[in-house]
């Protein structure tokens, strides 16, 4: 675990001191002219203790760098917890579509909408749709599914990897996942996207059924349903359960967990870094900011220009009587429901592009109802709890920010729009890799913070 201020070798302890005068101001400042490194680092502190800073912090650990994360809430407070925890590799595809341009403006205004945009003035917002819209042709969306392909590929080894050195809490097989439509010609559209995600290379099983076999399988289903997918090869967890359970791996390593702890600048310090917290000053060797929808305040001034912009999703839990007994999809809807365990079903869905701090919409669980009533029996809607919206972080290419910044001390994983539970113990891994080697993995190049 990094030093707090003091002897810039990283051997005293780690918890956090009052600003050095030696340091200058707390605020982030730009890259440094030093050169990275000439050893491994011994030391890191990860900024944020989701799924992918806590990913990030336990893989430094298996290569021996003494790590402290730092997290303003505690673990698994944002999109980590909230999340439909499907780990889908056949449907993590990039965020940006042809078929997003087909929504419309009077769509993207309504807050019924699957897609909302709270009617605002923000340039900020609208440089961030221009350029997610340049990235909506069919040529750009091959070349980002291939990204993604080679990503999916590994995507569930690294789950493996957690469960094989410690983490308890399971993944779950879903076997098969249920995408539902109400009609033949809706489902046409998902079979078009999977038969173009396998042109990208994915790797893809899938079996159109009518509705009467979907609903052998899913007797919640209802008779509005007349067509639907069997999809094989993926999983689902508890994403809250996990996260959790990933903290206390990390912590069982040697690793710290700061939780409460605000993070207001990182300063490069040519041999080091120092972060500044409400609990003071931190030192290390590297830092990794992985604060999700929140990156941009302490990359920026590392030469991160690609901009992060918070994709809000919403979910909540309805009791598992009558609900889904399988991970379940109304695509058309963009309606997801899994089966937590502990008498819980949650039901996910909405994208809407807003502030971070935006409080809940009770519209966007409305809309979420109406669009699901109608197709699944048996819910109590009612009794729904654990109402949520949490800060997705999208960029707008789709892709994650993973690796170094302008600085060969300061380092990014975020900006994974919906994919960071899929994808997150896999870029953990990979950044690791890079920054205790120095070499960084041929999957990084198109991720890197700075294209």
């Amino acid at each position: 675990m990094p030093a707090a201020t003091g002897p810039s070798r990283a051997t005293g302890s780690s918890r956090a001191t009052g600003p050095s005068r030696a340091t200058g101001p707390s605020r982030a400042t730009g890259p440094s002219r030093a050169t990275g490194p000439s050893r491994p680092p011994r030391s890191a502190i990860v900024i944020g203790a989701g799924m992918v800073g806590l990913a990030t912090a336990w893989s430094l650990r298996n290569h021996g760098v003494e790590v402290t994360v730092v997290e303003r809430r505690h673990p698994a407070a944002g999109a980590s917890w909230g999340n439909a925890g499907w780990l889908s590799p056949a449907l993590t595809l990039p965020l940006p579509e042809p078929a997003a341009l087909r929504y419309g403006l009077r769509s993207l205004v309504s807050p019924e909408s699957p897609v909302y945009i709270p009617p605002r003035p923000d340039p900020r917002l609208a440089r961030f749709l221009l350029s997610f819209t340049r990235n909506c042709t069919p040529r750009r969306w091959r070349v980002l599914a291939a990204t993604f392909a080679t990503l999916n590929r590994h995507a569930l080894d690294a789950y493996d990897a957690l469960a094989a050195d410690g983490v308890a809490e399971p993944t779950r097989p879903a076997e098969p996942c249920l995408l539902a439509f109400r009609t033949a010609a809706e489902r046409a559209a998902m079979v078009e996207e999977l038969e173009q995600a396998r042109a990208a290379g994915f790797s893809i099983g899938y079996e159109q059924i009518d509705g009467d076999r979907a609903r052998e399988l899913e007797p919640t289903l209802g008779d509005g349903i007349g067509a639907a997918v069997e999809l094989h090869g993926q999983r689902y967890l508890n994403p809250g359960n996990f996260v959790r359970a990933l903290a206390d791996a990390v912590r069982e390593r040697g690793g710290e967990i700061l939780e409460r702890t605000e993070v207001s600048g990182i300063r490069d310090l040519g041999r080091g870094v120092a972060v500044t917290t409400s609990r003071g000053q931190l030192r290390a060797d590297v830092a990794v900011v992985a604060t999700g929808a929140w990156l941009d305040g302490l990359v920026r001034p590392f030469g991160v220009r690609v901009p992060v912009q918070a994709g809000r999703g919403y979910s909540f839990s309805v009791p598992a009587e009558g609900a889904p007994t399988r991970p379940t999809y109304l695509a058309a809807q963009k309606v997801v429901c899994t089966p937590l365990g502990e008498g819980r079903v949650r039901v996910a869905g909405m994208m809407e592009l807003a502030p971070v701090e935006r409080p809940v919409d009770p519209r966007r669980i409305q809309a979420i109802i109406a669009a699901a009533r109608p197709l699944l029996r048996g819910i109590d809607w009612d009794a729904r709890t654990d109402t949520w919206v949490g800060a997705r972080p999208c960029t707008p290419d789709g892709l994650p920010l993973v690796g170094p910044t302008a600085s060969p001390r300061v380092y990014v994983n975020g900006g994974h729009g919906m994919w960071g539970v899929a994808l997150g113990p896999l870029s953990g891994r990979l950044l690791a890799d890079a920054i205790a080697t120095g070499t960084s993995p041929a999957e990084l190049a198109p991720l890197h913070p700075l294209r």
